[in-house]
């Protein structure tokens, strides 16, 4: 039997385990849940391990056989964006537009070399040497949130509608953003400052954002076109899942950003106008269930192999260190990016009291960062900048996960 179905097979059991004793017992929101216990479940292989290491060979393997970033961001990551973008409120996020492209953009520049400058530091006076430009890699694949963990938390965190948006919006559309402005540094980085011009940058930036979002809008209008000269809920299901699976090969042989494509087409096909006038209601009944299950069992395996890339993971001590004054550093940084564009738009756009607070509680990162994380080379302190990221993650997550529904109800009590 092949062995990546074979492993697929186990991820998919594992998930379906995890999840059960998720919904039966710890009742927490499934991404928290999976991932906490994925964890726990590893934690416990590697204490067997000393009497018997027959588990931990086995798991190694399997996340041995696996390309995680090319998994997540070459294939998982559109089905789960376009999935993300088909159930966002079209016109609570066409009203927030303005700040949501603010935020996904400037926010994310200016995040970046926020926590690029302060690691920078930070790793000089724990004793840690390492170039700015490899910093500021870190900065670009930190910052963006990921709407894989933001969506599954703020559903059940009963945040307002408006801030929802605006939150959900922003992650859409920022880690397409963030995976470009983390392949430009990249770029700087591999070939050297002196080789790269100011116009190159900009023409990799312009041609991958804005040959994503074109690409994704063609794509969008071509699958609304299709679906409203017919009426087969079957065949419509298929025109999206081919929208997305011809949309992400089509990127990346054009070199534009597959995930901003792929958003951009979820939010035109799942517009309320184009809903009405391209699907009958069983139609759209069966588009929105196919692809929430797409949503649902791609984003447990996610969880579960975030929890399982402990096993790669090279954990030095300082290192964890590292890692854990990392915590509040990204924290500020991204408060501190969001100072400005709510400052702009607070008036005009009535936002609701303490969103700095809420946005920068509410942003978690996710596998997207873990992903990135792992394209860095060796000469880029991988190991180094995948325990930060991960602990980071993990932090995020768990822990602000959690607390994200508390810290919204005790600002509305205060309101």
């Amino acid at each position: 039997m092949d062995v990546y179905f074979t492993i697929t097979t186990i991820l998919v059991v594992l998930s379906a385990l995890f999840g059960y004793i998720n919904v039966r017992f710890l009742k927490l929101p499934n991404t928290i849940g999976l991932m906490f216990i994925t964890i726990v479940f590893t934690l416990a292989v590697f204490a067997l391990s000393y009497f018997d290491s027959t588990l931990l060979d086995a798991e190694r393997f399997i996340i041995k056989q696996i390309n995680f970033k090319t998994v997540l961001l070459d294939v998982m990551l559109s089905f789960l964006l376009f999935a993300g973008a088909l159930h966002t409120n079209f016109q609570q996020l066409k009203v927030q537009r303005w700040p949501v492209l603010v935020f996904s953009t400037f926010g994310v520049l200016v995040s970046t070399f926020l926590v690029g400058a302060a690691v920078f530091l930070i790793l000089k006076l724990i004793s840690l040497e390492v170039n700015f430009i490899y910093c500021l890699l870190f900065g670009a694949l930190i910052s963006p949130t990921d709407p894989i963990a933001v969506l599954g938390i703020l559903k059940k965190a009963g945040v307002p509608k408006k801030l929802e948006a605006k939150i959900v919006g922003e992650s859409l559309f920022n880690d397409g953003v963030g995976v470009v402005v983390f392949l430009t540094i990249f770029q700087i980085a591999s070939l050297g400052i002196d080789q790269i011009s100011a116009f190159d940058v900009f023409q990799l930036f312009g041609k991958e954002v804005f040959g994503g979002i074109l690409l994704g809008g063609f794509l969008g209008w071509i699958s609304y076109r299709l679906m409203k000269s017919i009426n087969d809920y079957d065949i419509e299901v298929i025109i999206t899942l081919a929208a997305v699976m011809g949309g992400t090969v089509i990127a990346h042989k054009l070199h534009v950003s597959a995930p901003l494509a792929m958003v951009t087409a979820g939010l035109i096909v799942g517009n309320d106008t184009i809903r009405e006038a391209s699907m009958s209601e069983i139609t759209e009944t069966y588009v929105d269930k196919f692809w929430e299950l797409i949503d649902i069992l791609l984003n447990t395996i996610l969880f579960v192999l975030i929890g399982m890339e402990i096993l790669v993971l090279t954990f030095e001590t300082e290192y964890v260190i590292a890692g854990l004054i990392t915590i509040p550093i990204v924290l500020a940084c991204r408060y501190l990016s969001l100072l400005l564009p709510i400052g702009l738009f607070k008036k005009k756009l009535d936002f609701v009291p303490k969103t700095n607070l809420i946005m920068t509680w509410g942003g978690l990162r996710g596998g997207i960062s873990i992903a990135l994380a792992l394209g860095l080379t060796e000469t880029m302190q991988r190991d180094l900048f995948l325990v930060i990221t991960y602990v980071v993650v993990v932090f995020s997550i768990l822990v602000q996960g959690l607390t994200v529904g508390k810290l919204v109800k005790r600002v509305e009590e205060i309101k």
